[in-house]
């Protein structure tokens, strides 16, 4: 059975809060959304002509001579990421984590190229967990910015929750092997 197409309910999602261009949608996928979901400009720029044919969007031009497209939800596109958004998820994702993978093909506990799996892990999360703190200090540094964007907040915060215990996992298992 095909998988569900889920790039539509991202990009109505990203369309729920406000009107967008092609450019403005991928920088969504760039800056906030790419933290737990990737999509390329082949993949977002058809989407867009099938959403729009679905009548799930529309496209539009600001001023005469501006060049530049934007896309917002019709009445049967907030219908589509509603009804979406109310189906609960019922599996997990499935991870493709070759720090993961690789680990499990190591049997000794003493094996060298455990503690530069390791090392070299800790140092990627480390980066990544500032970086998630980071974009948390600059987008919700108030109380009023995370109320307007409080499942962004959410998903942010899960994500340092995340990567705050894998730190702590790394660096317990690479002291104590």
């Amino acid at each position: 059975m095909p998988q569900k197409r889920i790039l539509p309910y991202v990009i109505m999602g990203i369309l729920l809060n406000k009107d967008c261009t092609g450019k403005q949608i991928m920088d969504e996928f760039r800056f906030d959304i790419g933290e737990f979901w990737q999509s390329s400009h082949s993949q977002v720029y058809p989407e867009l002509k099938r959403m729009e044919q679905d009548r799930w969007i529309e496209s539009y031009s600001k001023e005469d001579n501006d060049k530049e497209i934007h896309y917002h939800l019709t009445a049967y596109g907030h219908e589509i990421i509603n009804d979406w958004l109310m189906e609960p998820v019922d599996k997990l994702p499935v991870s493709k984590d070759l720090f993961s993978l690789k680990t499990f093909f190591i049997n000794d506990r003493n094996d060298p190229r455990l503690e530069n799996l390791f090392k070299h892990q800790i140092q990627l999360v480390s980066n990544s967990l500032n970086h998630l703190r980071e974009r948390r200090q600059a987008l919700f540094s108030s109380q009023e910015q995370i109320d307007q964007q409080y499942g962004h907040y959410l998903i942010l915060a899960r994500a340092i929750s995340r990567q705050e215990n894998q730190l702590v996992w790394l660096e317990d298992k690479l002291n104590n092997r």
